[in-house]
């Protein structure tokens, strides 16, 4: 029977489980390549397919998830191998039972050269020459590259078969910062793709309440969760979600509106087993939920330097950095006299270059909580994962804070890397994008997101690229690297005309020659003309701090045509320095 015939008849179709989790559990196979035992140990893989169509599936997933990867690392001969075997293997074991099989396309490796559209379309033709009709991609964290693999799929095969699914964990987010919601709605709007849905990270539960708030779009809901959550015992990884549980939880997803169901990581034939039971009963279905009232939503936070922003008048941000230990003393009484000599909002860095210093949200709080000043904490992709960047940017909305910085950070230095581990689940865009989509999930009010512009780089326009999809993201504002050079000027009116958010122009205050030689040599994004540089040879302390206001307010005048205010950027702790500065060009 077409599996269209099959779906219209109202009947859901059941998936197997997870093979990468049934095939490690057995003996003496943890840790090896379930993909690679399509070539080596095909027997196993066989049984494994047998023992989920005989537990009662109808469509079993060929054990294919990690070609792309291979593919991204230039495998193209083994991929095509395993693709052959892997769909060989799947169906020879369903033909007996008449059951579909679904060539399995797992996510396309992100950063590793090949765009992930062209990895999936890929995969997709080598299926496409053994005679698949039917795709699943599987454990998406984006949608990159899918709208491209549905136009080849119906271009190369007008009767295939496309579910498109994505994980998210239980607050319904993807580890890429998407939410799942939108990821559902923009796959269903492409008329080539059949199916969309979620699968992996959250167990039945979590997915299912997950699922009984949306609004489901018209098209076949696909919904695969893991059995449970893992627990760690020695060096093995168990699930310990029992099968009637799972059965049970995954019978009231189909009368919430799924047509397709199975199970991911650490569902074993047991649990299909019991889904199947559970099916082979009526399943009346069940309304949506509910939505809630709508709450009178709360009057804004009061943001004297978003409003004045939006209200055209120029802004003066000034950054101070955080202390390397738990005297706070300077930093607030610095603080204190930066505003008073005329700062908006002071500017906290995070652990910048990497090392270890106050936490700049926790700073935020209190400069707000003690004395009334606003701050703008930077906020890195380094240090956090996903839970816990949520759990601090639900800290700062309790605390009134609702302008951040987003960075991707300095990486750990070279000669810590063995003691100190950066942690990358994002990059300042994918940050930006997941900060963005907080607001009515978690947060009342939404926050003011700014990125940082190095205007000093050699391929601006690459930078400009990437501030213009950090628009896309969410971002509304950029602190731009320090302007100290004609062509960063040149680069700042090019952001000017091309970008839509608002543009607070770098100023770092040089204090001497040394100090100059140090940023052009020492610091990234850094790049002091030669005339500058000259200009303070042979300069003593007193010299040097006169020239540092000058030049500091020259470059105020010249940058201000094309900014909507100033980035300040405190040298040294030298707090009296830029109240001189300030008391210039405010």
């Amino acid at each position: 029977m077409d599996i269209r015939e099959f779906l219209a008849r109202g009947e859901p179709l059941l998936f197997d489980g997870a093979m990468g989790t049934c095939f490690a559990a057995r003996p003496g196979r943890e840790g090896r390549s379930c993909e690679l035992a399509s070539l080596d140990s095909p027997q196993e893989i066989l049984d494994i397919h047998r023992a989920y169509l005989q537990a009662g599936c109808r469509a079993v997933k060929t054990d294919t998830f990690g070609v792309s990867a291979l593919l991204a690392q230039g495998e193209e001969d083994l991929a095509r191998r395993i693709v052959e075997a892997g769909f060989r293997l799947a169906r020879e074991a369903a033909a007996p039972f008449d059951a579909w099989v679904f060539a399995d396309l797992g996510p396309a490796p992100q950063g590793k050269g090949a765009a992930p559209g062209d990895l999936y379309c890929r995969q997709a033709g080598l299926f496409l020459e053994q005679g698949a009709v039917c795709f699943l991609a599987e454990t998406l964290p984006s949608d990159e590259g899918i709208p491209q693999l549905a136009r080849y799929l119906k271009e190369a095969c007008p009767e295939a078969f496309l579910i498109v699914s994505f994980a998210v964990d239980f607050d319904g987010v993807t580890r890429e910062g998407r939410r799942g919601s939108e990821l559902l709605r923009a796959a269903a709007a492409l008329p080539q793709v059949d199916g969309v849905g979620f699968n992996c990270v959250s167990g039945p539960h979590h997915l299912l309440e997950y699922v009984r708030g949306l609004d489901l779009p018209d098209k076949y809901l696909s919904v695969m969760p893991n059995a449970g959550y893992p627990t760690v015992t020695g060096r093995r990884t168990y699930f310990q979600g029992r099968p009637d549980y799972f059965g049970e939880k995954m019978a009231r997803m189909v009368q919430a509106g799924a047509s397709i169901v199975g199970g991911c990581c650490g569902t074993g034939p047991e649990h299909i087993a019991a889904l199947a039971r559970q099916l082979s009963r009526p399943l009346p279905r069940i309304l949506p939920r509910a939505a809630a009232a709508p709450e009178r939503p709360a009057p804004p936070p009061s943001d004297p330097f978003w409003e004045k922003l939006c209200a055209g008048e120029r802004v003066t941000a000034v950054e101070l950095d955080p202390p390397a230990d738990d005297g706070i003393g300077f930093f607030l009484e610095g603080a204190r006299s930066l505003v008073k000599a005329g700062a908006d909002i002071v500017t906290v860095a995070d652990c910048p270059v990497g090392r270890p210093r106050a936490d700049s949200c926790l700073l935020a709080c209190k400069l707000g909580r003690e004395l009334g000043i606003q701050a703008l904490p930077h906020m890195t992709c380094r240090d956090r994962n996903l839970n816990a960047t949520k759990a601090l940017l639900l800290g700062l909305s309790i605390e009134g804070i609702h302008n951040v910085l987003l960075v991707t950070g300095d990486p750990i230095p070279s000669e810590e890397r063995e003691e100190v581990k950066s942690v990358f689940n994002f990059n300042s865009r994918k940050l930006a994008r997941y900060v963005s989509g907080l607001e009515g999930h978690g947060l009342s009010a939404p926050f003011h997101i700014f990125a940082a512009l190095n205007l000093n780089a050699r391929n601006f326009r690459h930078q400009l690229a990437m501030a213009r999809e950090k628009e896309d993201c969410g971002v509304s504002g950029f602190l731009t690297q320090p302007v100290h050079s004609l062509q960063a000027l040149e680069n700042l009116k090019l952001a000017r005309e091309e970008l839509k958010g608002k543009i607070l122009g770098g100023i770092f205050p040089i204090v001497s020659h040394r100090n100059a030689c140090f940023l052009n040599n020492e610091i990234a994004g850094m790049n002091v003309c030669g005339e500058i540089v000259e200009l303070y040879r042979g300069k003593d302390k007193e010299q040097a701090e006169e020239l540092a206001v000058a030049v500091s307010a020259r470059i105020a005048r010249e940058i201000a045509p094309y900014t909507d205010g100033c980035y300040l950027m405190t040298p040294f702790r030298r707090v009296g320095l830029m109240t001189r500065i300030l008391a210039e060009i405010t």
